[in-house]
């Protein structure tokens, strides 16, 4: 092949990740959007003191089908092959879209059922994305991981931006929440047309000669990933969670949709990603986490004190400087750390971040409902609660969730702390051993 046409396929490629990653930004930030329409219209009228644990394992479940692809794809990618990773992805996201948007011709429980699926069946997608961008990236750009892995993903935030301008502008002019979701098909089927005779490559790890049993091999012969897959599944539970349920509850607190939030900081975040290599390259990478970590804590501590437009942006703008290099930076990290890892770890680590979320989201949306019966001294006394009564209590559950999910980033403070620290300690020992030899 000769290099024009490589320089091309490699163009083609990467295009195809950016939109696959669109897409699923795209999914992200609707159903975020749509699921304070869903709450109120559907969850509500099958159980009204619960229906914060019922969306909120509406967006978990979309974590768990995540998960799922993302570990079974991750182990057999370069059997499946890369293009039919993304295949499967897309069309994952065209059938589950659908699925969640046919729910309401059902009645009673039976929506849930079909929401359920349909949100379960958009997590594959994403989870078969996940799996197949993040080791086609490393293989196109072997020497150039963290910045080409935050450039593509900077476009996961593209995605949440025009899912919020479309929740905002769609819902102004009147269009449902099935038509405003059902805008992610679009991107997903152009991306099918992309895939088909488009030429992939093998993994990096095949490239290298690693065989498969070597790569899981690896997980026994190296006990700092699973310190580094433990940091994973905090640092996504303190971007994610909080980016699913901001516009449920902030809505109620800042004078202002809480979406727009959302949209705020994914622009930063699209921004500030095209700028992760060289910063990482000046400070180091564990150096730069541990920043992260901190501006996250505060960041989550200040959203639950917000009470306006002015105080949700300045604590937006914190939170959002916090987390924006969080996700592919760990996973360049660990490709950089652990090569003979390859696509397994890069997939163990997205899976630990599917996890947190799984988990964290429902429990945010326990942690909700608590407050907000406790607050208004028990649940029949929350039930007929009406007005700014009502509004004031939703106000203060939504900081109590916010307040407790800052525990997550202060936790990282002390392991990059720590991880900082033993860099630092092992590349002055290489230093001196350089010098001495």
């Amino acid at each position: 092949m000769n290099q024009a046409r490589a320089d091309f396929q490699t163009s083609r490629l990467f295009l195809v990740s950016t939109l696959t990653l669109f897409t699923a930004g795209l999914s992200f930030s609707l159903r975020s959007g749509i699921i304070t329409t869903i709450e109120s219209d559907y969850l509500r009228a099958i159980d009204p003191a619960g229906s914060g644990v019922l969306a909120g394992q509406l967006l978990g479940i979309t974590f768990t089908g995540f998960a799922i692809t993302l570990f079974l794809g991750s182990s057999f990618l370069d059997k499946i092959g890369m293009g039919r990773g993304l295949i499967l992805s897309a069309s994952s996201f065209v059938i589950g879209t659908g699925l969640a948007i046919a729910a309401p011709s059902f009645a009673g429980e039976s929506i849930y059922t079909w929401l359920w699926c349909g949100f379960l069946l958009s997590g594959l997608g994403w989870g078969f994305m996940e799996a197949t961008v993040n080791p086609l990236v490393t293989a196109l750009y072997p020497d150039d991981k963290i910045h080409r892995l935050n450039v593509v993903h900077a476009w996961w935030p593209a995605g949440i931006i025009v899912g919020g301008l479309i929740e905002v502008g769609a819902g102004a002019l009147g269009w449902g929440w099935q038509t405003r979701f059902g805008i992610v098909i679009v991107p997903a089927v152009i991306a099918i047309l992309l895939c088909a005779g488009t030429r992939f490559p093998r993994t990096e790890r095949a490239t290298l000669g690693v065989s498969m049993g070597d790569m899981f091999r690896e997980i026994f012969r190296q006990p700092m990933f699973l310190v580094w897959w433990l940091c994973m599944f905090l640092t996504a539970a303190s971007e994610l969670a909080p980016g699913q349920w901001i516009d449920l509850t902030l809505t109620r607190t800042v004078g202002m949709r809480g979406i727009w939030l959302l949209i705020y900081v994914s622009g930063m975040m699209f921004v500030l990603r095209h700028f992760a290599g060289p910063i990482a390259h000046r400070i180091s990478t564990t150096a730069m986490l541990w920043g992260s970590a901190v501006l996250a804590t505060l960041g989550l501590l200040a959203l639950a004190q917000v009470d306006s437009p002015a105080t949700g942006i300045a604590a937006a703008t914190v939170w959002g400087l916090g987390v924006c290099f969080f996700w592919p930076t760990m996973l360049a990290n660990v490709s950089e750390r652990f090569p003979r890892g390859g696509e397994f770890f890069i997939g163990l680590m997205g899976v630990a971040g599917a996890l947190a979320i799984q988990m964290v989201l429902p429990a945010l949306g326990g942690i909700f409902d608590q407050a907000k019966i406790e607050l208004a001294g028990g649940e029949a006394a929350y039930l007929a609660l009406e007005g700014e009564p009502l509004a004031e209590i939703l106000r203060s559950a939504a900081a109590t969730s916010f307040q407790t999910l800052a525990i997550l980033p202060a936790l990282l403070i002390v392991i990059f702390g720590v991880l900082f620290a033993i860099d630092r300690k092992h590349k002055t020992q290489a230093q001196r051993d350089e010098a001495l030899g």
